[in-house]
Formats: structure tokens, C-alpha cells, sequence
């Protein structure tokens, strides 16, 4: 049997694998298989149980935003009617008011930052290997023990926070340790489980648990803050952390790390998902290129998207409850229930618009590349347009809400935007990216709440502070945006598959050509 030479063995080679590629493309935008002849597809108990973890973990982590306005035992003075001071009017109590307690701890507002801060210590250290432990053992375990451990840690909190400040500090900052973990390896499996043109839909539906978390954590907490029993704050730490527990044990016993593994799917599920992620080694582990993830310009440009859009995002998550009790004298449900708004329309509009998303690229009227761009500038501008708008809406309660809760929703966006670029950089690594870039962006996490402690004052806090807090945030989001403009990409980097050489190459494409008799 007569070889061809290597490069033409080469070229037929690739125009072999484009075909195949395009028949895998056209069966998925041309072709509505019947892929499961389940009442529910596998992937979608794994969007499911997703959901609730992300919904769980978030409620967890949010929770101290409401439980420390009731645990403080009032470092700020009573609101002024000063009209000389630049801070809002206090108004009386009406018979809605939920009277104030006095809370437990004299802790400063810096002190309050840094518990605010400090579980983001934790958070950012198990970012990368969460990543990588799950690409090469499976994310079950590694999300599963993560979202327990922060569980774990949330009911020792209130024990904690009593005992010491330091030592209250210390299982915020192991409850992050535990919490850390959890979106890289759902970004490993969402890359093993996910078909293409389903990932921002289905990101959305996963991740948007974030925001459902917040949205029924925040009032909730409110609530429980106002109790007299087991004192109030206490309780929501124990009901979200029990509800983690119990969460670990439905979660150990549905999920599986890959298609294959799964001793329920149906073998049309597997057929469809293999043929458009193709099949998986998961005996092959490649090193990790860490040079090549250091001068690759798309990676980059989603690690600092993903920065800008964090210290907007912690900027309203840590400090929003503190602005609307301190500077808008809310009481603590109402101010619970209204700092949750943000979150729900962020949760709505974030799977709209990813839906929306899909329906552009399926119908072929944008490019993906296109697509994360646009998305992303969304999520972007209109989250700190509202932050700018509400800088000079000043004391006026009902335009603060209007503009946090409209344009926060368009946060949603970034879902479609930048969250899944990874996979398309590289499915072998896109948990280890995961966890770099939302490892850099959570750095945010604590410096966001560090930088508006040495802005805001002790003694007196005005709407000129609360300003500059909003435009700093306003600012690292939109200069982070264009950067991402320059430099994202959509096309999978040539270092993230091992390399074939050319023996291996020409064999498949002589035995098509020249088959035995």
C-alpha cells in the first residue's frame, strides 16, 4: 500500500475533519434528534442539582450582609436632619417600622470590612486546584465537598463569632477554602456534559442559582435577624447551612462526573452529547501549560472582564444593606427584601437573554465571538450606568431602586458573555481557567469591601463618600470591558490538545483511502 506524502496526507486530513465537523454542527442546528427517551433528560437533573448548590453556596455567603447590620451594636450615630450635612434626612417610624435591636458586637466599620472581606481569603486560594482536581478526578466530589464544607462552616459561624473576632474571621475565611472550589468544577463538568450550542442556556440556569441564592437569602435573613429566638441573626447561618447538609446527600446520590459513567442516562442522550463534544479520554491527563496561559491575550481578557464585573458585583453584594440602613435609613427587612430586588431581575433577565443568545448563534445571524462581545459590553455598561445613576439620585428612595433593580438585571448578561469563553479556549483546561480567572476576580471580594472601609467614615458617613465608592466601581467595570473587547477570541488555542504527529495522522486518512480487501 503506497503512503501520501505528509502534507498532502495533512490537507485531506483536515478537510476529513472539517466535514465531520460540519456533520456534527448540522445535526445539531439542522437536526432535533430524539436524544433521551426519558421523562428527563440526565444533563438536565445535573442543571437541576447545580442550580440548588450554586442557590445554597451563595445563600451562605450572603447571609452576613444582613446578619452584621443586627449584630452590630450601632458604631454609626443617629441619622441628622442637618441640612448643612451631605446626608440624607431621617424619617420617622410609621407602624411598618420593625423596631432596631441592639446587637452583640461593638465592631468598627473597618472591622466590619474585613468580615465581610475575609471569606474571600479563603475563596480565591482553592480556585485553581479545585479546577485542575476536578479535570483530571471528576467534579462530583470535589462540588459535592465543597458546597458540605461551607455548609459545615456556616453552622459553626455564630459559635465562632461569639467565642472571638479573630477566630469568627477564621471559619469565614475556611467557609471561602470550601466554597472555593465549586465553580471550577462545575465548569469541568458543564465542559464533559454540555453540547455547544446549549452551554449559555444552560450556564445561565446553572450559574443564575447565584442570584436566586441572594434574592431568597437576603429577605429571609431579614426576617430571622427580627426574631427573638436562638437571638435573631444566629438563625441564618443554622437554616442555610442545614439546608446544605441535605442538599450534599441528594446531590452524592444523582449525580455522575461524566455521561458515561452515569448508570441511568439513556444511550441516546450519550450518542447525542458524544457527537457534539466528541468522545472523552478520561484516561489521558495532559500537563498543565502554564506559559502558554500566561501570554495568552484571551485568557487575559476574561480574567480582567471578570474583575471589573466583580467589584461592581461585590460593591452592591457586601455594601448595599450597609448603604441603605446607614445612608437611606431603611429598616432591616425592608432594606433586606429591597437589596434582594437586583439579584431576581439579574436572575429573570440573565436566562432570557441567554436564550435569546442561543436562538442569534443556532439562526447563524452573529458569530459567537460577536455574540460574547456584545453580551458582555451588556452586562457590563448598563450595571454601572446604574451605579452612576444612582450617585446622584441621592436621597430619593424609590430612584435607587428603580435604576439598581433595571439595570442590574442587564448583569444577567454576562452568562452569554464571557462566563463560558473557556470552554471554547480550551475544553481540556476550562476548569483550571475557571478557577484562575474567578480566582483573580475575587480578589475583588475582599478589596472591594477593604477600599470602601478606608473611603467610608466612622463617625459620619455623607452621599460624597458613598459617591466615590460608585464611580470607582463604575470605572474598573467599563475600562475592564473594552479590554475584553480588544483581546476576547472564541477559537481554541493550539495548545490545548496534545500534540499528533504525523504517523498518527496519515494512518486514519490511508485506510479511508486505500481500504484492505
Amino acid at each position: 500500500m503506497m503512503a501520501l506524502p505528509v502534507e498532502e496526507s495533512s490537507m485531506l486530513n483536515d478537510d476529513i475533519e472539517n466535514d465531520v465537523t460540519s456533520s456534527h454542527r448540522n445535526l445539531v442546528v439542522n437536526e432535533r434528534v430524539e436524544e433521551t427517551t426519558g421523562w428527563i433528560k440526565c444533563r438536565t437533573v445535573l442543571g437541576i442539582m447545580g442550580f440548588f448548590g450554586f442557590a445554597n453556596v451563595y445563600a451562605m455567603r450572603v447571609n452576613l450582609s444582613v446578619a452584621i447590620v443586627a449584630m452590630i451594636n450601632s458604631t454609626v450615630p443617629l441619622p441628622s436632619n442637618d441640612s448643612t450635612l451631605d446626608v440624607c434626612p431621617s424619617t420617622g417610624p410609621s407602624n411598618t417600622t420593625i423596631p432596631t435591636k441592639q446587637g452583640d458586637f461593638n465592631w468598627t466599620a473597618e472591622q466590619q470590612s474585613i468580615i465581610l472581606g475575609s471569606f474571600f481569603y479563603g475563596y480565591v486560594l482553592t480556585q485553581i486546584p479545585g479546577g485542575r482536581i476536578a479535570e483530571i478526578y471528576g467534579g462530583k466530589l470535589v462540588y459535592g465537598v465543597g458546597v458540605l464544607l461551607t455548609a459545615v462552616f456556616t453552622l459553626l459561624s455564630p459559635i465562632a463569632a461569639y467565642t472571638d473576632f479573630k477566630l469568627f474571621i477564621a471559619v469565614r475565611v475556611l467557609e471561602g477554602l470550601g466554597e472555593g472550589v465549586t465553580y471550577p468544577a462545575m465548569h469541568a463538568m458543564l465542559a464533559r456534559w454540555i453540547p455547544p450550542l446549549e452551554r449559555s442556556k444552560f450556564a445561565a440556569y446553572v450559574y443564575a442559582g447565584s442570584n436566586i441564592g441572594t434574592v431568597i437569602s437576603l429577605p429571609i435573613s431579614g426576617w430571622l435577624c427580627t426574631l427573638e429566638f436562638g437571638g435573631g441573626w444566629p438563625l441564618c447561618f443554622y437554616l442555610f447551612g442545614g439546608l446544605g447538609v441535605v442538599w450534599f446527600i441528594a446531590w452524592i446520590f444523582l449525580i455522575y462526573d461524566t455521561p458515561q459513567r452515569h448508570p441511568r442516562i439513556c444511550p441516546k442522550e450519550i450518542e447525542f452529547i458524544t457527537q457534539t463534544i466528541g468522545p472523552q479520554d478520561e484516561e489521558t491527563s495532559i500537563s498543565i501549560p502554564w506559559c502558554k496561559f500566561l501570554t495568552c491575550l484571551p485568557l487575559w481578557a476574561i480574567l480582567i472582564a471578570q474583575c471589573g464585573q466583580s467589584w461592581l458585583f461585590y460593591t452592591q453584594l457586601t455594601e448595599l444593606p450597609t448603604y441603605m440602613n446607614n445612608i437611606l435609613h431603611f429598616d432591616i427587612v425592608s432594606n433586606a427584601r429591597l437589596s434582594a430586588l437586583p439579584y431576581l431581575t439579574a436572575w429573570v433577565a440573565g436566562i432570557l437573554i441567554s436564550i435569546f443568545a442561543d436562538w442569534l448563534l443556532a439562526k447563524g445571524w452573529i458569530s459567537r465571538l460577536n455574540s460574547m462581545k456584545l453580551w458582555n459590553t451588556v452586562a457590563a455598561f448598563m450595571p454601572a450606568f446604574g451605579l452612576l445613576g444612582i450617585a446622584w439620585a441621592g436621597c430619593d428612595r424609590i430612584a435607587v431602586m428603580v435604576l439598581l433593580s433595571v439595570t442590574s438585571a442587564f448583569g444577567g448578561a454576562a452568562y452569554a458573555g464571557n462566563q463560558m469563553n473557556h470552554i471554547d479556549l480550551s475544553p481540556q483546561f476550562a476548569g483550571t481557567m475557571y478557577g484562575i480567572t474567578n480566582a483573580a476576580s475575587n480578589i475583588c471580594g475582599f478589596m472591594a469591601p477593604y477600599v470602601i472601609g478606608l473611603i467610608i467614615s466612622d463617625t459620619q458617613q455623607t452621599l460624597g463618600q458613598w459617591r466615590e465608592v460608585f464611580y470607582l466601581a463604575a470605572a474598573i467595570d467599563l475600562g475592564a470591558n473594552l479590554f475584553y473587547l480588544f483581546f476576547a477570541s472564541t477559537e481554541e488555542q493550539d495548545w490545548s490538545r496534545p500534540e499528533i504527529d504525523d504517523m498518527t495522522i496519515s494512518a486514519p486518512v490511508e485506510s479511508l483511502l486505500f481500504p484492505e480487501s
